[in-house]
């Protein structure tokens, strides 16, 4: 008598997974890669976006670029922000920008002033609040130093997009270096055109955010990239399987890695940025924290949906991978057909028409060398051998 537990037949593996479980697993089976056209059409409409808020709104640089002065006054000397901006502005100096530090100051920008003008619109604004001079703290940042900090910025830019470069080449290849540089790109434009929108400050912390966000969308990207390596390695001599669907099993094998990874980075991120600058009032993190929630996100679709795409696209160009296309699409067919004429003989029933097959991929299909197969060899010349070989 057999126990219960043996009768049970066990569930087809597709009935037990939901589509969540398969995804998580990478059986999900998303088409990406050939939907690429979609995703560049996408992409192109997030520049425009970005080119549009860049050219119409411009940027908003901050003191540190422009140079200017900046005065703290605690929050017991006004009611409010907008109060103590306005004060600043009766006493003589062009608010250039206005934000609070914390719940204990507020930070009013002008632009450049004299050593007297300075003292002159302190005292004013001291009087205009009734509050004392002293109490209010004032510097000065000279524009030569946001020059300076440009330079440095842009210089840290050029080395690490060389190292990447250079890594991507060594590590891959050219074509693999030009996708990911184009999805930096992509990240960067869309970053700059968010922040152009937004209408945010450009300080230090948001040049610090595009270096990081470069650096975080390159990790994603290098993870995927790996992945299609792994899967594509060798993958001419199949004809089971095409480049395209190779590196889209590939993408769908790390996408949940890769969303687990952007959940993770954006929490702590959205934090800063809506409970520490929105909530709290801490303006001083709005800056860094814009970047680096904006980036984040773009980074993720950019690794999944251009760069990888945009990968597939430049090496479906290349003749070795397109010529290996026709023979697996070719060898299909044939399959196809062959099957089809056996189902046309078992039946009654008239067999379906053969699918139409050009006749050079058939002989590309036949060419195609199997898995493992050692080269054949060519014949010598010379007359054939009669019999057997002679023995000495």
């Amino acid at each position: 008598m057999t126990s219960p537990v043996q009768d049970q037949t066990p569930e087809p593996e597709q009935h037990r997974h939901s589509w969540a479980a398969r995804l998580y697993l990478g059986q999900a089976g998303i088409n990406i890669i050939d939907w690429r056209r979609r995703w560049f059409i996408a992409a192109a409409v997030l520049v425009l976006i970005a080119i549009g808020g860049m050219g119409f709104r411009g940027f908003d640089f901050g003191m540190e670029f422009t140079g200017g002065n900046a005065f703290e006054i605690p929050v017991e000397a006004a009611d409010s922000l907008q109060q103590a901006e306005q004060a600043i502005d009766d006493a003589g100096a062009s608010v250039a920008s206005a934000q609070e530090l914390g719940t204990t100051h507020y930070l009013i920008r002008t632009h450049e002033l004299e050593a007297d003008e300075t003292l002159a619109v302190k005292e004013r604004a001291a009087q205009i609040l009734d509050f004392p001079a002293a109490e209010i703290s004032d510097s000065l940042v000279s524009a030569a130093w946001g020059g300076h900090i440009t330079d440095r910025a842009l210089l840290a830019l050029a080395v690490f997009l060389a190292l990447v470069v250079t890594y991507l080449i060594i590590r891959f290849e050219a074509r693999a270096a030009l996708a990911a540089v184009s999805g930096l790109a992509l990240d960067i434009t869309f970053v700059a055109g968010i922040y152009a929108i937004v209408g945010f400050e450009v300080t230090p912390a948001t040049v610090i955010g595009f270096l990081t966000i470069m650096g975080f969308g390159l990790y994603d990207t290098v993870v995927v990239f790996d992945k299609i390596h792994e899967n594509t390695k060798g993958i001419t001599a199949s004809n089971t399987e095409t480049y395209a669907e190779g590196a889209n099993l590939a993408v769908n094998q790390v996408m949940m890695r890769t969303i687990n990874t952007s959940i993770v980075s954006l929490l702590p991120v959205g934090g800063l940025l809506f409970i520490g600058a929105g909530l709290l009032g801490a303006g001083t993190l709005k800056d860094l924290g814009l970047v680096l929630f904006v980036g984040i996100a773009v980074s993720f679709y950019t690794s999944l949906f251009f760069s990888s795409p945009l990968l597939v696209e430049l090496k479906s160009r290349e003749p070795r991978f397109r010529a290996h296309t026709q023979r697996v699409l070719a060898k299909r067919a044939a399959l196809a057909h062959r099957e089809a004429r056996k189902a046309g003989k078992s039946d009654t029933e008239e067999p379906p028409p053969p699918p139409v097959v050009n006749p050079e991929l058939i002989e590309l299909a036949g060419a195609a060398p199997k898995v493992g197969a050692r080269p054949t060899q060519p014949r010598r010349g010379g007359k054939k051998r009669s019999g057997g070989a002679k023995k000495r």
